[in-house]
Protein backbone atom coordinates (compact mmCIF):
# COMPACT_ATOMS: atom_id res chain seq x y z
CA UNK A 1 0.00 0.00 0.00
CA UNK A 2 1.24 3.48 -0.86
CA UNK A 3 2.02 5.56 2.19
CA UNK A 4 -0.31 8.51 2.56
CA UNK A 5 0.92 11.94 3.66
CA UNK A 6 -1.14 14.30 5.79
CA UNK A 7 -4.43 14.97 4.06
CA UNK A 8 -4.09 11.93 1.74
CA UNK A 9 -6.40 9.39 3.29
CA UNK A 10 -7.80 6.13 1.97
CA UNK A 11 -6.43 3.01 0.35
CA UNK A 12 -3.96 3.13 -2.51
CA UNK A 13 -5.18 2.69 -6.10
CA UNK A 14 -4.48 -0.40 -8.18
CA UNK A 15 -0.66 -0.63 -8.54
CA UNK A 16 -0.95 -2.56 -11.81
CA UNK A 17 -1.67 0.78 -13.54
CA UNK A 18 1.69 2.33 -12.63
CA UNK A 19 2.56 2.96 -16.27
CA UNK A 20 -0.68 4.87 -16.82
CA UNK A 21 -0.17 6.87 -13.62
CA UNK A 22 3.29 7.95 -14.78
CA UNK A 23 2.03 8.83 -18.26
CA UNK A 24 -0.91 10.74 -16.78
CA UNK A 25 1.33 12.54 -14.32
CA UNK A 26 3.80 13.65 -16.97
CA UNK A 27 0.93 14.70 -19.24
CA UNK A 28 -0.71 16.81 -16.53
CA UNK A 29 2.56 18.55 -15.66
CA UNK A 30 3.22 19.27 -19.35
CA UNK A 31 -0.19 20.96 -19.51
CA UNK A 32 1.10 23.46 -16.98
CA UNK A 33 4.27 24.00 -19.00
CA UNK A 34 2.28 24.58 -22.19
CA UNK A 35 0.00 27.01 -20.36
CA UNK A 36 3.00 29.12 -19.36
CA UNK A 37 4.36 28.97 -22.91
CA UNK A 38 0.97 30.04 -24.28
CA UNK A 39 0.77 33.00 -21.88
CA UNK A 40 4.25 34.16 -22.88
CA UNK A 41 3.41 33.70 -26.56
CA UNK A 42 0.23 35.75 -26.23
CA UNK A 43 2.10 38.49 -24.40
CA UNK A 44 4.84 38.92 -27.01
CA UNK A 45 2.92 38.47 -30.27
CA UNK A 46 0.30 40.63 -32.00
CA UNK A 47 -3.17 39.22 -31.48
CA UNK A 48 -5.45 38.24 -34.32
CA UNK A 49 -8.77 40.11 -34.65
CA UNK A 50 -11.75 38.25 -33.23
CA UNK A 51 -14.09 39.29 -36.02
CA UNK A 52 -14.07 40.58 -39.56
CA UNK A 53 -13.15 38.33 -42.46
CA UNK A 54 -11.03 40.92 -44.30
CA UNK A 55 -9.05 42.01 -41.23
CA UNK A 56 -8.49 38.38 -40.19
CA UNK A 57 -7.21 37.33 -43.61
CA UNK A 58 -4.94 40.36 -43.79
CA UNK A 59 -3.60 39.63 -40.31
CA UNK A 60 -2.86 36.01 -41.22
CA UNK A 61 -1.09 37.08 -44.40
CA UNK A 62 1.12 39.46 -42.42
CA UNK A 63 1.74 37.07 -39.50
CA UNK A 64 1.36 33.63 -41.08
CA UNK A 65 3.89 31.71 -38.99
CA UNK A 66 2.90 33.39 -35.73
CA UNK A 67 -0.78 32.70 -36.38
CA UNK A 68 -0.20 29.01 -37.14
CA UNK A 69 2.01 28.53 -34.06
CA UNK A 70 -0.53 30.26 -31.84
CA UNK A 71 -3.36 28.08 -33.10
CA UNK A 72 -1.41 24.82 -32.93
CA UNK A 73 0.00 25.55 -29.47
CA UNK A 74 -3.15 24.45 -27.67
CA UNK A 75 -3.63 21.15 -29.52
CA UNK A 76 -1.10 19.07 -27.50
CA UNK A 77 -2.88 20.02 -24.27
CA UNK A 78 -6.06 18.38 -25.58
CA UNK A 79 -4.47 14.96 -25.88
CA UNK A 80 -2.30 15.36 -22.79
CA UNK A 81 -5.45 16.20 -20.84
CA UNK A 82 -7.16 13.03 -22.03
CA UNK A 83 -4.27 10.86 -20.81
CA UNK A 84 -4.18 12.67 -17.46
CA UNK A 85 -7.93 12.36 -16.94
CA UNK A 86 -7.92 8.68 -17.83
CA UNK A 87 -5.18 8.06 -15.27
CA UNK A 88 -7.11 10.10 -12.72
CA UNK A 89 -10.20 7.97 -13.25
CA UNK A 90 -8.23 4.77 -12.62
CA UNK A 91 -6.70 6.30 -9.47
CA UNK A 92 -10.11 7.29 -8.08
CA UNK A 93 -12.49 4.59 -9.31
CA UNK A 94 -12.14 2.44 -6.19
CA UNK A 95 -13.76 5.22 -4.15
CA UNK A 96 -16.79 5.83 -6.37
CA UNK A 97 -16.50 4.43 -9.87
CA UNK A 98 -19.75 6.06 -11.01
CA UNK A 99 -18.79 9.59 -10.03
CA UNK A 100 -15.18 9.10 -11.15
CA UNK A 101 -16.38 7.85 -14.54
CA UNK A 102 -18.88 10.68 -15.00
CA UNK A 103 -16.36 13.34 -13.98
CA UNK A 104 -13.64 11.95 -16.23
CA UNK A 105 -15.98 11.47 -19.18
CA UNK A 106 -17.39 14.99 -18.96
CA UNK A 107 -13.90 16.48 -18.63
CA UNK A 108 -12.59 14.41 -21.57
CA UNK A 109 -15.51 15.56 -23.72
CA UNK A 110 -14.53 19.13 -22.82
CA UNK A 111 -11.00 18.36 -23.99
CA UNK A 112 -12.27 17.04 -27.32
CA UNK A 113 -14.85 19.74 -28.09
CA UNK A 114 -12.30 22.32 -29.31
CA UNK A 115 -11.31 19.96 -32.11
CA UNK A 116 -14.77 20.43 -33.61
CA UNK A 117 -14.14 24.17 -33.93
CA UNK A 118 -10.64 24.09 -35.41
CA UNK A 119 -10.81 26.27 -38.50
CA UNK A 120 -7.35 27.82 -38.60
CA UNK A 121 -6.27 25.58 -41.50
CA UNK A 122 -9.17 26.82 -43.59
CA UNK A 123 -8.47 30.43 -42.65
CA UNK A 124 -4.80 30.09 -43.62
CA UNK A 125 -5.86 28.70 -47.00
CA UNK A 126 -8.37 31.52 -47.49
CA UNK A 127 -5.73 34.07 -46.52
CA UNK A 128 -3.36 32.71 -49.17
CA UNK A 129 -6.13 32.82 -51.76
CA UNK A 130 -7.17 36.32 -50.68
CA UNK A 131 -3.59 37.57 -51.07
CA UNK A 132 -3.34 35.98 -54.51
CA UNK A 133 -6.74 37.25 -55.72
CA UNK A 134 -6.64 39.60 -58.68
CA UNK A 135 -10.19 40.97 -58.59
CA UNK A 136 -12.34 42.60 -55.97
CA UNK A 137 -15.03 39.97 -56.49
CA UNK A 138 -12.57 37.19 -55.63
CA UNK A 139 -11.38 38.98 -52.50
CA UNK A 140 -14.98 39.56 -51.41
CA UNK A 141 -15.77 35.87 -51.87
CA UNK A 142 -12.79 34.76 -49.77
CA UNK A 143 -13.57 37.34 -47.07
CA UNK A 144 -17.18 36.16 -46.93
CA UNK A 145 -16.03 32.56 -46.53
CA UNK A 146 -13.69 33.64 -43.72
CA UNK A 147 -16.60 35.40 -42.00
CA UNK A 148 -18.42 32.06 -42.00
CA UNK A 149 -15.54 30.21 -40.31
CA UNK A 150 -15.13 32.98 -37.76
CA UNK A 151 -18.84 32.81 -37.01
CA UNK A 152 -18.48 29.07 -36.30
CA UNK A 153 -15.76 29.81 -33.73
CA UNK A 154 -17.70 32.62 -32.11
CA UNK A 155 -20.89 30.55 -31.99
CA UNK A 156 -19.43 28.48 -29.13
CA UNK A 157 -20.21 31.22 -26.63
CA UNK A 158 -22.59 33.38 -28.65
CA UNK A 159 -25.48 32.40 -26.37
CA UNK A 160 -23.53 33.57 -23.33
CA UNK A 161 -22.95 29.98 -22.17
CA UNK A 162 -19.59 28.43 -23.06
CA UNK A 163 -20.19 24.64 -23.41
CA UNK A 164 -16.49 23.78 -23.45
CA UNK A 165 -15.72 25.66 -20.27
CA UNK A 166 -18.91 24.42 -18.61
CA UNK A 167 -18.17 20.75 -19.32
CA UNK A 168 -14.55 21.05 -18.19
CA UNK A 169 -15.47 22.82 -14.97
CA UNK A 170 -18.19 20.30 -14.12
CA UNK A 171 -15.81 17.41 -14.75
CA UNK A 172 -13.12 18.89 -12.53
CA UNK A 173 -15.66 19.65 -9.80
CA UNK A 174 -16.97 16.06 -9.75
CA UNK A 175 -13.48 14.53 -9.78
CA UNK A 176 -12.33 16.84 -6.99
CA UNK A 177 -15.29 15.85 -4.83
CA UNK A 178 -14.25 12.21 -5.25
CA UNK A 179 -10.67 13.20 -4.33
CA UNK A 180 -11.88 14.20 -0.88
CA UNK A 181 -12.18 10.49 -0.09
CA UNK A 182 -8.45 9.87 -0.38
CA UNK A 183 -5.27 9.28 -2.40
CA UNK A 184 -4.87 12.96 -3.25
CA UNK A 185 -4.16 15.63 -0.67
CA UNK A 186 -7.32 17.40 0.42
CA UNK A 187 -5.76 20.72 -0.58
CA UNK A 188 -5.68 19.52 -4.20
CA UNK A 189 -9.31 18.44 -3.93
CA UNK A 190 -10.40 21.81 -2.53
CA UNK A 191 -8.42 23.60 -5.23
CA UNK A 192 -10.32 21.62 -7.86
CA UNK A 193 -13.64 22.34 -6.19
CA UNK A 194 -12.95 26.08 -6.19
CA UNK A 195 -11.70 25.96 -9.80
CA UNK A 196 -14.72 23.96 -10.94
CA UNK A 197 -17.19 26.25 -9.20
CA UNK A 198 -15.48 29.35 -10.59
CA UNK A 199 -15.43 27.83 -14.07
CA UNK A 200 -19.15 27.12 -13.97
CA UNK A 201 -19.90 30.65 -12.78
CA UNK A 202 -17.69 32.08 -15.54
CA UNK A 203 -19.23 29.85 -18.20
CA UNK A 204 -22.72 30.92 -17.19
CA UNK A 205 -21.61 34.55 -16.80
CA UNK A 206 -24.39 35.83 -19.03
CA UNK A 207 -26.80 35.37 -16.14
CA UNK A 208 -24.79 37.52 -13.73
CA UNK A 209 -23.69 40.22 -16.17
CA UNK A 210 -26.69 42.48 -15.50
CA UNK A 211 -25.86 42.42 -11.79
CA UNK A 212 -22.33 43.78 -12.10
CA UNK A 213 -20.54 46.59 -13.86
CA UNK A 214 -18.14 45.73 -15.36
CA UNK A 215 -19.23 42.10 -15.82
CA UNK A 216 -17.03 39.55 -14.03
CA UNK A 217 -16.98 37.06 -16.90
CA UNK A 218 -13.58 37.97 -18.32
CA UNK A 219 -11.67 37.97 -15.04
CA UNK A 220 -13.45 34.76 -14.06
CA UNK A 221 -12.04 33.07 -17.15
CA UNK A 222 -8.53 34.21 -16.22
CA UNK A 223 -8.69 32.97 -12.63
CA UNK A 224 -10.28 29.70 -13.73
CA UNK A 225 -7.51 29.16 -16.28
CA UNK A 226 -4.82 29.69 -13.64
CA UNK A 227 -6.51 27.51 -10.99
CA UNK A 228 -7.29 24.82 -13.53
CA UNK A 229 -3.64 24.69 -14.61
CA UNK A 230 -2.34 24.59 -11.03
CA UNK A 231 -4.80 21.77 -10.32
CA UNK A 232 -3.57 19.76 -13.29
CA UNK A 233 0.05 20.19 -12.21
CA UNK A 234 -0.74 19.15 -8.62
CA UNK A 235 -2.68 16.13 -9.86
CA UNK A 236 0.16 15.28 -12.24
CA UNK A 237 2.74 15.36 -9.47
CA UNK A 238 0.71 12.95 -7.37
CA UNK A 239 -0.05 10.64 -10.31
CA UNK A 240 3.62 10.45 -11.15
CA UNK A 241 4.42 9.58 -7.53
CA UNK A 242 1.82 6.81 -7.66
CA UNK A 243 3.51 5.46 -10.78
CA UNK A 244 6.85 5.31 -9.02
CA UNK A 245 5.70 3.87 -5.67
Amino acid sequence: MTRQSSGETGVAPDPSWRGLYRAGGISAILIGVLFIVAIVFIAITPQAPSSGGISTLQYIAANRSIYIIGQVLGIPSIFLGIVALLALFVALKHFNKNHAAIGSLVAIVAQLLPLAYLTFGSLVYLSDQYAAATTEAQRTAFATAADGFIAVNNAVSASGVDPILTAGAIGILILSLVMLKGVFHKGVAYLGIVAGALGIISALGIFIRPLANPPPLGIGYIFYGVLNTVWFVAVGYKLYKLGRD
